[in-house]
């Protein structure tokens, strides 16, 4: 499918590397991995200004691995992201691209998970660390030295990093790391802190620029739902109860999950089947085959296994898996409402995915709207209609053809019609559940809206209730009070605001006051002098994917 004579090729990657990039399905490289890859692979320091989606991790990734020395048993490079789904997401794609490259460990260093494992896996020779700063400062207190070997540092999403009030934490770091390194920052905007960062600790940097065109896929009627990662494959069923589809492609991200999904898919009466990159070709066109002629309805498959499939009777795509990128969602959401047609397209969603839903959304330049997972007496409302639409066409001349048949049924049987007809109808059914009490039984009802995880809760969240009632402290001489309507409930801590308002209002760090988080709300000290300047400043500024508002606090 890869000409293996252009596009990556061209780049001078190692045949290893190459040969993984190949095996993903990724023909061409992106405009950021075009201009990236070459100034990474020369050793020069570079400042990324590209959005998510537009193919930046593989655009620092594949001239890093490049670089690795698989025989070196020390920490050779250092990739800071801001949040732990990102550093997860990151690791993963190292670990795809070094999959022949034997001898090459990633590790990923996160908070939420324990400190001794990843210290161990660190200290047993991986050569790739994927961590988040405020972990990674936690390792460097147990071990000052983990760092003393690092060749190549990437910071991941700068900005988000200085938001998130990281800035402390990426001090400490650097002054671990050898001055010698080479240094990669990426960052979707370059607000004054960031070039401050560059001016610092990068050594004549490269700059390269990626202007990121809106995707839209407006043909498409797109949804999610939020649920917990083990109550998938409930929510996949019931979803496929009351969805009106011809053939549908559910996407999920491993080998495994398309012949679990599949399965249980098969054991519910569906026509389905799995395609995953295990697949033989002849087999693959067997199955494409089979949905192309309805003999399949439902074809689970992965990302690499679904590339170049198209077929006219796809009307949904389910993304039972979040996708890696917004780039990897519109691919498979483009597998329906193709030529004119139109499409729908589901996405499942779990609470530490909630980011990568903002993502898609400012990537594709629309809104995927919540819905709610169909109740018990939706499931049996078309579970019955189903079973009408099938009987209806059959009425028109039953009694005409098969009266006699009934007659002689009901006499030989010794049964009412109303009787013989309901054993049919159970017949018919294959015994399916068709009261509301029955569907209940079948299929427990999957929460539709996912509670906040417990590692998600903000620290002190339990005091909010006293915090909310406590007065605002005295103001000191020179400073005004303002007030945003972001608060604990929304997941925002003391260091976001702070963070954010360093970023985007380029005022020193001893220019702001107290930062008061209250339950609904957050009180924040600013400068009275140039304070309407600086508000303007801060108006499309967003903490944690909403807008910060932030406005003069009036105490009267």
């Amino acid at each position: 499918m890869t000409q293996v004579s252009g596009g990556f090729a061209a780049l001078g990657l190692n045949p290893n590397i190459l040969a993984a990039v190949i095996a993903t399905g990724y023909e061409e490289p992106s405009a950021i991995q075009l201009q990236a890859i070459p100034v990474i692979l020369a050793g020069h320091d570079m400042i990324g200004q590209a959005q998510t989606g537009t193919g930046k991790t593989a655009a620092f990734a594949l001239p890093i691995l490049n670089r690795i020395d698989p025989a070196k048993r020390e920490v050779q490079a250092l990739i800071l992201a801001p949040t732990r789904e990102l550093a997860l997401q990151v690791a993963t794609a190292f670990e795809t691209y070094s999959k022949q490259m034997p001898g090459v460990n990633v590790v990923a260093v996160y908070g939420g998970a324990p400190m001794g494992p990843q210290l161990k896996a660190i200290r047993n020779g991986a050569q790739i660390v994927v961590a988040t700063p405020g972990r990674l400062v936690d390792h460097l207190r147990r071990d000052e030295k983990v760092l003393s070997t690092i060749q190549h540092l990437v910071l991941d999403e700068a900005d988000e990093m200085l938001k998130l009030g990281f800035m402390d934490d990426l001090e400490v770091i650097f002054k671990a790391m050898p001055a010698t390194r080479q240094t990669v920052l990426f960052s979707a905007t370059l607000p004054h802190s960031i070039r401050a960062i560059a001016e610092k600790h990068l050594r004549d940097p490269k700059h390269v620029k990626i202007e990121t065109k809106t995707q839209t896929v407006t043909a498409i009627e797109q949804a999610h739902l939020l649920v917990h990662a083990d109550q998938k494959h409930a929510a996949v069923l019931r979803l496929l109860e009351v969805e009106d589809f011809d053939a549908l492609i559910a996407f999920v991200r491993t080998k495994q999950a398309t012949l679990d999904l599949a399965a249980a898919l098969e054991a519910k009466g569906y026509k389905a089947a799995a395609l995953n990159g295990d697949i033989a070709q002849n087999q693959r066109e067997r199955v494409i085959e089979s949905l192309k002629d309805g003999r399949l309805d439902i074809v689970v498959a992965t990302d690499v296994a679904a590339r170049g499939l198209d077929v006219p009777r796809i009307t949904h795509v389910m993304n039972v898996d979040m996708p890696y990128d917004p780039e990897s969602y519109v691919h498979r959401i483009g597998r329906t409402g193709r030529a004119g047609r139109t499409g729908r397209a589901l996405l499942l969603v779990t609470p530490r995915e909630r980011r990568m839903l903002q993502v898609i959304e400012r990537v594709t330049g629309q809104k995927v709207a919540e819905v709610r997972l169909p109740n018990g007496q939706q499931v049996l409302d078309a579970r019955i209609k189903k079973l009408t639409n099938a009987l209806a066409p059959l009425v028109a001349d039953a009694e005409a053809s098969h009266g006699d048949l009934l007659d002689r049924l009901t006499a030989d049987i010794g049964c009412s019609p109303r009787a013989l007809a309901a054993a049919l109808l159970r017949k018919a059914t294959n015994g399916q559940a068709l009261t509301l009490a029955e569907v209940e039984r079948e299929q427990p009802l999957v929460p539709t809206s996912a509670p906040r995880e417990r590692s998600e809760r903000p620290a002190g969240s339990e005091r909010s209730e006293p915090r909310e009632r406590r007065a605002p402290m005295p103001l000191a001489e020179g400073r005004a009070r303002c007030r945003t309507a972001l608060g604990a409930r929304d997941g925002i801590a003391a260091k976001n605001l702070l963070g954010a308002i360093l970023n985007e209002g380029g005022l020193a760090r001893e220019a702001i006051g107290r930062i008061q988080v209250r339950d609904s709300f957050s009180l924040v000290e600013l400068p009275e002098e140039g304070l309407e300047r600086l508000l303007t400043k801060l108006k499309d500024t967003r903490v944690a994917g909403k807008q910060l508002k932030l406005r003069r606090y009036r105490e009267d």
